[in-house]
Formats: structure tokens, sequence, C-alpha cells
């Protein structure tokens, strides 16, 4: 089979990031990559464009990890608190999710990604957590967590049950 040599305009999962020279199957470059402009064919021609783009690539990855270094500052400077609605023994009803704490988040004008938060299953314990933010491939830091009950806990079971009779 032919294969074709192209230059990458923009980064495709699975293929390469922008300004890498990738080789592909030539029905693939002539048929996707070529006429949505996302790729150009390999050439003397296109030699200085290939440089151009590379220079711009680490430009922007430069400014990229900037706005994440200073969004990594402030996430670890910031703890948020979640109220929940817990039973008389501290049992939390239901549980809190990725979007509670986005939305949390939101409001202290932090704005990340679902896919960005490590919380792999729905925290139905109250206390103190830390949440792994990835900001970055190079870049993590971790959230201050706090799950807190809406209502008092009470540690004595048995002041609910049958009150001594009075007579």
């Amino acid at each position: 089979m032919a294969n074709s040599e192209v230059l990458l305009l923009e980064a495709i999962q699975g293929l390469g990031s922008e300004g890498e020279t990738v080789t592909v199957r030539a029905g693939y470059a002539r048929n996707f990559l070529l006429p949505r402009n996302k790729a150009l064919p390999i050439n003397q021609a296109n030699k200085k464009q290939v440089e151009a783009l590379l220079v711009a690539k680490e430009k922007r990855i430069g400014k990229e990890l900037e706005a994440s270094k200073t969004l990594a500052d402030k996430i670890a400077q910031t703890s948020i608190a979640i109220a929940v609605k817990t039973g008389d023994s501290g049992k939390m009803f239901g549980a809190v999710t990725v979007n509670d704490i986005l939305s949390k988040l939101a409001e202290q004008s932090i704005v990340i990604e679902k896919k960005q938060l490590g919380v792999g299953q729905p925290i139905k314990e109250l206390g103190s957590h830390k949440i792994p933010v990835k900001l970055g491939s190079e870049l993590s830091v971790e959230l201050q967590l706090e799950i807190v009950s809406e209502n008092l806990i009470s540690d004595d079971s048995n002041a609910e049950s049958d009150p001594a009779p009075t007579e």
C-alpha cells in the first residue's frame, strides 16, 4: 500500500500533535486530512511552513504551561466545603459527585473540565478528602475538599429511644 508523509496542522488524537510530520496511508491523507485542512503534504515548498508551525507550537505550549501554573497555584490555595444531608447517626444520604465539586469550584471562579478531576467514584463519606487535579501532562495539584453535615450529628443514640416514664 502507498503511504504519504504529511505535516499535521492541528493535533489529531491517535496520530500526532500540531507541527509533527507523520506517515499515513495515501487514501487517509487524500480523502480526510488534506480536504479538511488538517494536514499539508511534505515537499520543499512547505519546509518553511513546517518551521513556522513548530515555533508557533512552542509559543502556544509555553503560554498554556504558564496559565496552568497560575491555575495550579490558585487550586492549591483553595479549600472547598460541601454540606450534605445526613441521618441522625451521621450517614450521608446520596453522594458528592464530580459535578458538585465543579459547581463549587465555579463559584470561586475556577473553571476546569470534568476529566481533569481525579474522582473515580462518588464520595460517600464525611470528612476531609484530597482530590487530584491534572492540569497538563506534567502538572497536577491536589484540591482540599471538606464534606460536612448540614444537621447536627448526635453521638448519644440512646437519648432518642424510650425516654423514662415520669409517674
